[in-house]
């Protein structure tokens, strides 16, 4: 599979965003990407900054305007593109959602992003409804995609839950970064753990990530913080917790070759799904044990 990936940094512009969006899409399509990933909330600035109703008025239903200019793209160019957006469901409802466009430019699935955060930068609870579509994989025609999004990352439960329903390879649309007031060692100690969590998800499912993040500074529209640095790093690792590609914090554009057949060697050599005791984890559905 030659997975295309797009690290970029967002101005207030939209439909600038989307413009150098798809041209980077039609660039990788050329050079021969079957599957694009990009970041997550990719048409706009990163708006949870702060808690803000009008913003809600950027919020799209599914179908809307992005499925139907990204599966046209999609179909142009032939490629299953994974897109990141602000669904609104109803008035009222609305969800951090991933989509997955089919290369005949369908709807192939979505994903609601399931845990939420909530901190000082990140208020996302304000905006988004947890997600409700469960942990399923989407088929399509490079593979099972296990989209997940963002602060899922954190969470090995969602991710095994996505290889048990035969996830393929894992994929996390991003938006993380630094507080300015963080001194260096904190900024590493951060970026070293996003990095460290994500490739463990892959040697312990034995399974391909794919961890696309957003890049640049962002401003705080309040003025109450420095904003967010958004760290970037975007990176592809194979079943071993391998590196197969990691991008510093400038915009990139890349296109990474991974062996999906990989998986089957590597779950034979390291058979942790066989040595599992199901038999055990029922605790693992309460809150805390006491």
């Amino acid at each position: 599979m030659r997975v295309g990936i797009i690290q970029q940094a967002n101005t207030t512009d939209r439909e600038e965003n989307l413009t150098r969006l798809q041209k980077k899409i039609r660039q990788l399509a050329r050079e021969g990407a079957e599957l694009i990933v990009m970041q997550e909330l990719h048409n706009g600035l990163y708006f949870c900054q702060t808690e803000n109703a009008a913003v809600f008025d950027q919020a799209e239903t599914i179908p809307g305007p992005s499925t139907d200019s990204f599966g046209r793209l999609a179909k142009e160019s032939g490629v299953v593109i994974v897109l990141s957006l602000f669904e609104k469901r109803a008035a009222g409802l609305y969800h951090n959602t991933a989509v997955v466009m089919e290369k005949d430019g369908s709807i192939a699935g979505k994903y609601r992003k399931m845990h939420i955060p909530d901190d000082p930068a990140y208020y996302e609870k304000f905006y988004f409804t947890p997600g409700d579509l469960g942990f399923h994989p989407i088929e399509t025609a490079v593979g099972k995609l296990g989209v997940l999004v963002c602060w899922d990352q954190w969470y090995p439960e969602a991710a095994r839950l996505m290889a048990l329903s035969g996830a393929e390879v894992l994929i996390y649309p991003t938006a993380i970064g630094w507080e300015s007031t963080d001194p260096e060692e904190e900024k590493q100690r951060q970026l070293d753990a996003w990095v460290t969590l994500q490739r463990g998800h892959a040697v312990s499912n034995g399974l391909p990530v794919i961890a696309v993040n957003r890049t640049g500074f962002e401003p705080d529209p309040s003025g109450l913080t420095n904003g967010i640095q958004f760290w970037g790093n975007s990176f592809i690792c194979g079943p071993q917790g391998e590196l197969l590609y990691q991008a510093g914090s400038d915009e990139i554009v890349q296109i990474v070759e991974i062996d999906k057949n990989r998986t089957e060697n590597v779950r034979r050599w390291w058979p942790f799904f066989r040595d599992r005791r199901i038999d055990e984890y029922g605790e693992l559905s309460k809150r805390w044990i006491d």
